[in-house]
């Protein structure tokens, strides 16, 4: 071997060794928040050495005040995770000494968005996390709050990698964890905004706008909104519009694919091509085959039927508002909102924790029901069956639908003798455990068993279930 050999590979050793120091003090700041000493003393060694700034290895500094101080990094941090092609012993030999610069510049990155560390958490430490996390998308090729708001863009569809700590540099493709860094990210933020003043980021318009509306930040806008006045207020309005045009975008796409009744036979055929029956049409005229000429003649053309038949049909919707129960809350709102704009659909809306109050005056608009919802306290089944049972004017042309987790403790069995009731008066009854996007439910045992032995099983709690059920019922 030879000594300019021995020295590439004494090099590549060398820059292996600096990637494997940064790489460990990013595991360890990760997954325990001691400091270990030798870590970081080697740490600090190999970023003077290789000529970046140490403010990198300073947990309270973000990464916008380090691209401020050092302008020149901005570009490195642009599509940091993006793989560049490697090409040449001698390119090898320089891609290594990248690797140890980019291992630096990622461990930046991550720790600042990961290790989101515990307690109250102040506006300003939210918008730096905000703005720390829109660097590690941009990191990803994405755009920030791409990835946040659960749309990654044209960049996150490339191969977005993460270069590894073996020795041959070999790189990790990250393509298809983009769609869980994604929903990682808006855990985090959530969780960042349950521990932090709302009320102090929504009197600033400037730190409002950069919130990403969640189920998480929802729910506590819900639970403060009697807080809030002002500035504050009007910014918390637009955050659950703002949620709640997105969730009913969905949803009413799924109404439409399923709520489809019987074709009408009693209403003539629409006499256009796309209507065209042509089996039947062929079938019809076979008579008229021309042997000689090898010729069908045609003199009747038959239409398929295409008008839906619908009769006036009556949902009663009864949302637990407890607690536990939030994400069914919003969900069923809108949802109800959906089927109350559809034609002969006369819709119900009760929301209930130990009192019931009747949102039908508000069907149509979810955002306004929300906005009337109490969200919080304990479970008085009874008292919404007494509030539910009066709208019943034709059993057998109505459906009841009641979400909850039927924890009601005392009054359990006096609610399911008023279900039972409901049930055998010709009532299509619905009892669904939560109605989520993620399908998690929990239901109550003693309930589940008697709703099974009723014949009314608990469905499933995604709310794909209960749009499927509904359609059938409204078919």
């Amino acid at each position: 071997m030879t000594d300019a050999t021995t020295g590439q590979s004494h090099r590549a050793d060398l820059h292996d060794n600096r990637r494997q120091v940064l790489y460990w003090r990013l595991l360890s700041r990760l997954f325990d928040n001691e400091e270990q000493t030798t870590l970081e003393s080697a740490s600090v060694a190999v970023v003077e050495d290789i000529g970046l700034p140490p403010a990198l290895l300073d947990p309270q500094a973000s990464v916008d005040s380090i691209v401020q101080r050092h302008p020149e990094l901005a570009a490195e941090f642009e599509g940091l995770m993006v793989p560049e092609p490697q090409s040449g012993a001698d390119g090898e030999a320089r891609d290594r000494a990248a690797e140890v610069r980019r291992a630096a510049l990622v461990s930046k990155v991550l720790l600042n968005v990961f290790a989101a560390g515990s307690g109250t958490v102040s506006a300003a430490q939210l918008s730096r996390w905000q703005s720390d996390a829109g660097w590690l998308e941009r990191a990803l090729g994405c755009k920030p709050g791409e990835l946040r708001g659960g749309r990654p863009g044209g960049g996150a569809g490339r191969g977005v990698g993460l270069t590894g700590t073996g020795g041959g540099g070999a790189t990790a493709d990250l393509s298809r964890l983009i769609p869980a860094i994604g929903p990682e990210l808006g855990a985090i933020e959530a969780d960042l905004v349950r521990r932090m003043h709302l009320r102090e980021v929504l009197a600033d318009p400037r730190l409002a706008a950069q919130l990403t509306p969640s189920m998480s930040l929802i729910e506590q806008l819900l639970r403060d909104k009697n807080n809030l006045s002002g500035v504050a207020l009007a910014n918390a309005k637009a955050l659950i519009r703002r949620y709640v045009d997105d969730v009913a975008d969905v949803l009413r796409t799924q109404v439409e694919k399923a709520t489809v009744g019987a074709v009408d036979r009693s209403v003539p055929p629409k006499r256009v091509f796309r209507n065209l029956d042509l089996d039947r049409t062929i079938w019809k005229n076979l008579t008229k085959w021309s042997p000689e000429e090898e010729r069908l003649y045609v003199d009747r053309l038959f239409y398929r039927h295409t008008a839906r038949r619908t009769t006036p049909q009556r949902l009663i919707v009864v949302v637990d508002q407890s607690g536990s129960m939030v994400d069914s809350m919003v969900n069923c709102t809108i949802l109800a909102s959906i089927f109350a704009g559809l034609p002969k659909v006369d819709v119900h809306l009760i929301a209930y924790d130990t009192r019931a109050i009747d949102l039908t005056p508000w069907v149509n608009d979810p955002f306004e029901a929300l906005l009337r919802t109490n969200l919080g306290g304990g479970n008085d089944g009874p008292v919404a069956m007494a509030m539910a049972r009066p709208k019943i004017a034709e059993p057998r042309n109505t459906v009841m639908v009641w979400i909850s987790d039927f924890y009601e403790f005392d009054r359990s069995q006096p609610l399911f003798e008023g279900i039972e009731a409901v049930h055998r008066s010709g009532v299509k009854f619905i009892p669904v455990g939560s109605v989520t996007s993620s399908g998690r439910q929990e239901v109550n045992p003693w309930f589940r068993e008697r709703f099974k032995a009723l014949g009314t099983p608990v469905i499933s709690g995604h709310i794909r279930k209960l749009v499927d059920e509904l359609k059938t019922f409204l078919a």
